[in-house]
């Protein structure tokens, strides 16, 4: 059976792990006979020259201009672009840095990076020291960031960047028409990308599986980010494995509102397009985070004749409050998700309303995004996350006092820590000295993830390790209390973290949001999940009701967040009475770096100073978050 993604879907299409071992049997590189990116677009362009490859969306009204360019376009701009970097500078080993939203210009400035030198797309977000920082590491001598827009606010930052990072060579603008100063290394990103050739490469750069492509930077917003290495075989495994288990072809049209700095934009629902032909829509600078986007998501999905769908279980709950009117949607035929556990529930009221199957994934950005992927013509389980990739061992080891053992494996069904190695796994960050723990000198990289792999071979998640809930000495998966409290009617979505407790280290509590138009109290929340959590330890002390969940700019729920204003309301509690015994005000602001948490309470008003941090120390005294008096 030789499984090649090409002209049209596989007439044997994966639905077992008993498939996905029987692809495995072939020799890889007659499997995969494609070595590098760029040789992936120019087999795509051979194949399918003229049709579309993207069609970017400036506005979310489905009714609104549009513009597309053909497998033949992409091709010819990603290398006009891989020649512009070179003639600006960029070698084999340099980097080319991005600051853009995820639009047509930006994968054509990524994918060139990749075939000069290596990509470093980096999110926007990150605070200045942090994009200087990856900048630097990554070894940037270009930076192309998008110009003026009063939303995103990129030109500001890098132009920020240009003063902080001397190594740049040039900055280039995406619709920076009115910022041009080529005297100054400054150009607008497509007019110079015209005047260079794209039918062939003025520079030799052998590419191979071993050749370095991007950096993917990872770590969250706070803390010092890592970048994680690809290599170009790393993505074209999971661009190929991907477009099989999705079984993919051209008559595919793919909804990507994801960013590019992000592998879940880049890859995920990108190059696995590309290898299998597939047409991706790009709707706007900002994806799903766009009202606009979300209000006429249906009629979108309507006008492009859109098959399949992407969206982590966050958008996918928004989605359910969109009503879909007189929108045809027929033309979908899955709905894939990832990132965060699927609730069980979402995931049937989904199906039931909009009558599109979801196919859950699980990725990582140290393995070029998939690790594992429920096939579309596989059966969806309740937190199954599908099977591995073709290639690529997955299993679960147990967890010991000193992190994960890999010399076991736990049994099927037994939880433990996931781990996977395979020819998608990164050879670890720029930064070697943090692949311990991480990495392994054999090959494995450890996810951190809780889960088991059953019988089946199907891998399950149910959280990550350092969301465990420690109670004294009873683990609390947070998992059973989300999957819980998520079967009430009017909750749409939760997340469930430990709070600080003086005595037993952390008690559970959890964190909702409602339904439109639906109303509970925590009360009413409690007693509901009074009779339902066997494990009395992990009854939830508090149930949080709040207005909008925090999440990643992927739309991942962000739990750092709530676990800074879990410790900021538990602090700012213990010292309620400070006021009136010592005469001060106090304001508790948790911090966050890298995963070290810390509280800096700031203080105003009272005259002795020293009385006043005994008094805290005291109340203070049994909780393990450290803390820091700032007076005002």
């Amino acid at each position: 059976m030789n499984h090649t993604a090409g002209h049209s879907r596989s007439p044997e299409p994966i639905v077992t792990f008993a498939d996905v071992q029987a692809i495995a049997t072939q020799p890889y590189e007659e499997a995969v006979p494609v070595t590098n990116m760029y040789d992936l677009f120019r087999r795509s362009a051979e194949l399918w020259g003229e049709r579309p490859a993207i069609t970017w969306l400036p506005t979310g009204d489905p009714d609104g201009p549009t513009v597309t360019y053909s497998y033949a376009d992409l091709f010819r701009r990603i290398t006009q672009a891989a020649n512009m970097y070179r003639d600006l500078g960029v070698g084999d080993d340099d980097a080319v840095a991005l600051l853009l939203p995820n639009m047509a210009e930006a994968h054509f400035a990524l994918w060139g990076a990749e075939v000069a030198g290596r990509a470093a797309p980096i999110n926007n977000l990150l605070n200045p020291d942090h994009l200087a920082h990856l900048v630097e590491a990554s070894g940037a001598k270009v930076l192309v960031a998008l110009g003026p827009d009063p939303e995103l606010g990129i030109l500001e930052r890098a132009l920020d960047l240009r003063e902080r990072c001397p190594q740049l060579n040039a900055t280039l603008l995406v619709d920076g028409e009115s910022n041009i100063d080529s005297s100054n290394s400054i150009h607008e990103f497509m007019a110079l990308l015209d005047q260079y050739p794209g039918d062939h490469l003025t520079f030799n750069r052998p590419l191979g599986r071993d050749s370095m492509a991007a950096y993917f930077h990872t770590g969250g917003t706070t803390g010092a980010p890592k970048l994680a290495q690809h290599l170009h075989g790393n993505q074209v495994h999971t661009s190929w494995s991907g477009a099989l288990m999705y079984d993919l072809s051209e008559q595919d049209v793919m909804i990507n509102g994801f960013p590019l700095f992000h592998v879940a934009g880049t890859f995920v629902f990108a190059s696995t397009g590309y290898i299998a032909g597939a047409h991706l829509v790009l709707p706007t600078r900002t994806g799903m985070r766009n009202a606009d986007v979300v209000a006429n998501y249906w009629r979108i999905i309507e006008r492009f004749g859109v098959t399949m769908m992407a969206g982590v279980p966050t958008v996918l709950a928004g989605l359910m409050n969109v009503p879909v009117d007189d929108a045809n949607i027929s033309s979908v035929r899955i709905a894939l998700t990832g990132g965060t556990p699927l609730p069980t529930d979402l995931a049937a009221a989904f199906e039931a309303k909009f009558d599109i199957p979801i196919r859950n994934l699980f990725g990582m950005t140290e393995c070029a995004g998939i690790v594992s992927i429920t096939p579309t013509h596989g059966e969806r389980r309740p937190n199954g996350c599908g099977f591995p990739l073709p290639y690529t061992e997955v299993k679960a080891v147990p967890l010991g006092p000193d992190g994960p053992d890999l010399t076991r494996t736990c049994a099927p069904n037994e939880s433990g820590v996931m781990v996977l190695r395979g020819p998608h796994v990164s050879p670890g960050y720029t930064d070697a000295a943090r692949n311990p723990g991480m990495f392994t000198d054999d090959g494995w990289l450890i996810s951190g993830d809780l889960g088991h792999v059953d019988e089946r071979g199907e891998i399950f998640l149910t959280g990550r390790a350092k969301d465990v809930i420690i109670r004294g000495a009873h683990n609390i998966d947070p998992a059973m209390i989300e999957e819980t409290v998520d079967e009430h009617p009017a909750v749409e979505i939760s997340a469930a973290i430990g709070q600080p407790d003086g005595y037993a280290g952390e008690l559970p509590v959890v964190y909702v949001t409602l339904k439109a138009g639906q109303t509970t109290t925590e009360e009413e929340l409690l007693t509901f999940l009074a009779p339902r959590i066997a494990e009395r330890p992990a009854m939830p002390k508090r149930a949080y009701i709040i207005d909008a969940m925090p999440v990643t700019p992927v739309g991942k729920i962000y739990k750092p967040a709530l676990r800074l204003r879990s410790i900021e309301e538990t602090y700012a509690a213990a010292l309620a009475d400070l006021e009136a015994s010592e005469g001060v005000t106090v304001r508790v602001e948790g911090r966050d770096q890298g995963g070290n948490l810390s509280t800096l309470i700031h203080v105003t008003g009272g005259s002795d100073c020293k009385a006043v941090e005994m008094a805290m120390s005291q109340r203070l005294r049994d909780f393990s978050i450290p803390w820091q008096a700032v007076w005002e």
